[in-house]
């Protein structure tokens, strides 16, 4: 057993986790935060994407003791505090980007770590930076384009 401290969504929390413990499986059953899905448990299908110090991380690779002292964002946590939907949400539900909502969570974060860092991407780096997500009903189509939507609102 260890014992972490982390900020999931602006919240403080300490906890004794095991040390085989994943942050994948500390966000769902310790902090009970189930907007962070688990699909493959391999990294392969970018469902638990979460942001580490806002970089995306597959949460089913990284354990709960490396997130010590460090900022996790979930879902949960990227509506705006006044709980206003944030762009990319609102984007994602005007251009029909979600289906099933399966893969939304780790889609959304993916692309708010990409339009963190870059924030006009081209059609190419946002399907770049969405490539570690799997997606088995939209075709993508509507995604890229609910993402570039995201950015233009956000660079008005």
């Amino acid at each position: 057993m260890r014992t972490i401290k982390v900020t999931v969504n602006g919240e403080s929390h300490q906890a004794e986790v095991p040390d085989h413990r994943t942050l994948l499986d500390f966000l769902r059953q310790d902090l009970e935060l189930m907007g962070t899905k688990s699909g493959c448990e391999t990294g392969d299908c970018g469902a638990c994407t979460v942001l580490l110090n806002g970089k995306a991380v597959n949460s089913c690779l990284v354990l709960a003791a490396e997130a010590d002292g460090k900022e996790v964002l979930t879902v949960e946590g990227l509506a705006y505090p006044n709980r206003e939907l944030h762009p990319l949400q609102e984007a994602f539900v005007e251009h029909g980007a979600i289906q099933c909502g399966y893969c939304t969570s780790g889609m959304l974060l993916s692309a708010k770590a990409l339009l963190d860092e870059i924030p006009r991407p081209t059609e190419e780096e946002v399907k770049e930076a969405l490539a570690g997500n799997l997606c088995r009903c939209t075709g993508y189509y509507s995604i890229i384009k609910a993402v570039q939507a995201a950015a233009e609102k956000m660079n008005r």
